[in-house]
């Protein structure tokens, strides 16, 4: 099972979109310890929105269409956080 996940930055507002095998709420723990450059640099995170797929090809291609902009738009009409 893969998933793709939304986190907000509780620092400034931005939002971080990626795609993981491991449950949503673990790979949240590894952002807010620092674990790449972008989520180091605007932690602390919380976890916004979630999606399961069943293949790591499906899940790639949503997160590639969540970081677009009809993406953008789409993430913005559903979370209102």
């Amino acid at each position: 099972m893969f998933r793709i996940y939304v986190l907000k930055s509780l620092k400034n507002g931005k939002r971080y979109v990626g795609y993981t095998s491991k449950m949503s709420e673990k790979r949240l723990i590894e952002h807010n310890s620092g674990s790449n450059a972008f989520t180091r640099q605007n932690r602390p995170f919380v976890l916004i929105y979630t999606e399961e797929y069943s293949t790591k090809t499906e899940a790639i291609k949503r997160e590639i269409f969540l970081k677009s902009g009809q993406g953008r738009k789409f993430l913005d009409k559903i979370i209102r956080v």
